[in-house]
């Protein structure tokens, strides 16, 4: 997809910092990390969303998303690491081409997790069943 900015990193027109790549797969900082270190891990081919990418290949991109959070770890110094993935726009994705985050983290480095909510009395158990259906 020409139009896509990682399409465009793979294809070589816009440079990036390569941390990893495979014929499939291919690992890059973030222009804008959230720490220093956070990378990410997209396939080579163009799938908008995570959902879309073949099971096989996306069983290859979870194994280099653990190699290279093991490196992101290793690099910075991080006490622990952020995997974060987001499919279409209104879950925060900002480019519709596939990929997972790697992100550092540090003790007191300000990244805070969505809020939580609950369930009214039953609630659970009617998502549980609508998701079931589904499957």
């Amino acid at each position: 997809m020409q139009s896509c900015i990682f399409c465009k990193i793979v294809g070589g027109e816009i440079p990036s910092a390569k941390v990893y790549e495979t014929d499939k797969v291919l690992a890059f900082l973030d222009i804008s990390p959230v720490s220093k270190g956070h990378a990410l891990v997209i396939p080579r081919q163009h799938f908008a969303t995570a959902m879309d990418v073949p099971d096989e290949l996306l069983q290859e991109i979870i194994v280099v998303v653990k190699k290279v959070a093991k490196a992101v770890m290793e690099a910075t110094g991080a006490g622990g690491v952020n995997l974060a993935l987001s499919n279409h726009e209104i879950a925060g994705q900002t480019v519709p081409h596939a990929h997972f985050h790697v992100i550092p983290r540090h003790a007191g480095d300000g990244l805070r997790h969505w809020p939580q909510g609950k369930y009214a009395e039953g609630e659970m158990k009617g998502y549980a069943e609508k998701i079931k259906a589904q499957l």
